[in-house]
């Protein structure tokens, strides 16, 4: 049996602990609901959409008097991890653009194991790709 993995590691920048504080919150809200409790009206509709797609981890990140979040994984959340940080654009700040890549891999060599994607994440708009989707596109 193969093991899959999806790994993304992206920071987000957040104006202040206020913003931080608000975005570890409303994790932990999003990580209750995908392990089974009933969502709670804090929860945007645009991330209950996404809840069992909620496969990442949120930590605090803090240095130089800087906040902000650090969003990884190693099993996917690609949906759900797009519209949380679409979500904390559109609350704290609608002018950042954020980049996220990911890879896909396999513990074991599989035809359809490896390959990745990016997405580029406003305010208004979330764009993605990958590489499988690509490739197909080109032999067409």
């Amino acid at each position: 049996m193969a093991d899959y993995f999806t790994n993304f590691s992206v920071v987000l920048p957040l104006p202040d602990e206020a913003a931080q504080r608000y975005a570890l919150d409303l994790a932990n809200e999003a990580r209750r609901a995908q392990q089974g409790d009933e969502p709670s009206e804090k929860l945007p509709d645009s991330i209950q959409e996404v809840i069992e797609d909620w496969q990442f981890e949120t930590d605090a990140e803090s240095a130089d008097g800087k906040w902000g979040l650090w969003l990884h994984s190693e099993y996917g959340g690609i949906d759900a991890v797009c519209a949380f940080i679409q979500h904390l654009l559109q609350k704290f700040d609608p002018k950042v653009r954020v980049a996220l890549e990911w890879s896909n891999d396999c513990s074991k060599p599989r035809l359809d194991a490896f390959g990745g994607g990016a997405a580029f994440i406003t305010a208004t708009e979330i764009k993605t790709m990958n590489t499988s989707a690509w490739l197909r596109q080109q032999a067409a």
